[in-house]
């Protein structure tokens, strides 16, 4: 397909949405349009800047809320400190369009744990647009129609036992509290909408390695237990998407160095583009789509609520 920059106009007819006549410019959007960008933090290489550029230029034409980072922020040793050079040379510089200076929402990924978590828990206090209240924690958004929007953050590096003794530091980390903080505050929420996001996945149409069997055995029964319909994640640097048993998962970890990917089965997607994924949600779906550095859109869904 070609490159091609595609309007917020052109963004809801693609998933499926009705065209609303032209509004006021005062008027607020009936959706919530924002970005998700994963596995990014190289100081501009491996296509961080292109893909850092396009997002900008895709946030103005949606009108884009805020930003979601699903961790891996920083390769390969995550920061030593809240004045490590990484903040600007990775973050700052990269995403600097006025359109990305909106909240960013942060998760940990396992290259963030070889660093400083608590540099990245206190950067909020520099800058304000990034957004990590603990390791793990809940965001809620209302649309201008009143729907509720619950986005559950996870730190999912502690729960694998691949990281214990390693350089990833996960010592002391809690995984049971969280596990019941995920099943408590998805209980107590009366968002329509609720979304549960985690650095590393669950299930991925590559399989394999990149399937993580104890997320599954713990995260998956509360995904089904309280409705979640949608798990996104990163730590795999490509872009996917599969549905299995009613819940939609989508893998977003192409912010900067990418792998291949194994084709998709029908229903599936795959590819191992340098991109990024645009949300417009409405109360009645969850339309989204995969965004390359180019601006070419690679892939679109709409999830019904």
């Amino acid at each position: 397909m070609a490159a091609q920059r595609i309007s917020r106009r052109g963004f809801l007819l693609a998933a499926g949405g009705s065209l609303l006549p032209l509004a006021p410019a005062q008027a607020k959007s009936p959706t919530l349009p924002f970005l998700l960008v994963g596995d990014w933090g190289r100081e501009g290489a491996d296509k961080q800047r292109e893909v850092g550029a396009q997002m900008g230029r895709t946030a103005e034409d949606i009108g884009s809320r805020f930003v979601v980072s699903v961790g891996d922020n920083f390769y390969e040793n995550g920061v030593r400190g809240v004045d490590d050079k990484q903040w600007a040379e990775s973050f700052e510089a990269i995403y600097s369009a006025p359109s990305l200076q909106t909240p960013w929402h942060v998760l940990l990924g396992n290259h963030d744990y070889r660093g400083s978590v608590a540099a990245q828990l206190d950067y909020g206090k520099t800058s304000p647009r990034w957004r990590m209240p603990a390791r793990y924690f809940q965001t809620s958004q209302r649309l201008p129609d009143g729907t509720t929007v619950d986005v559950f953050c996870l730190d999912t590096s502690p729960f694998l036992s691949m990281y214990r003794g390693t350089k990833v530091d996960i010592t002391g980390q809690d995984t049971a509290a969280q596990l019941a903080w995920l099943d408590r505050a998805l209980g107590e929420s009366n968002a329509k909408w609720k979304i549960v996001i985690g650095h590393h996945p669950l299930f991925t149409v590559s399989g394999g390695k990149h399937d993580q069997p104890e997320l599954i055995a713990q995260v998956e029964p509360l995904l089904r237990k309280h409705g979640v319909k949608i798990y996104i994640n990163g730590h795999v640097h490509n872009l996917q998407y599969l549905e299995k048993g009613g819940i939609h998962f989508v893998t977003n970890g192409a912010g900067s160095q990418t792998e291949r990917v194994k084709a998709a089965k029908p229903g599936q997607f795959s590819d191992d583009s340098h991109g990024f994924m645009a949300v417009d949600l409405s109360a009645d779906q969850f339309a989204f789509r995969f965004i390359s550095d180019a601006g070419t859109e690679l892939f679109a869904q709409s999830i019904p609520a």
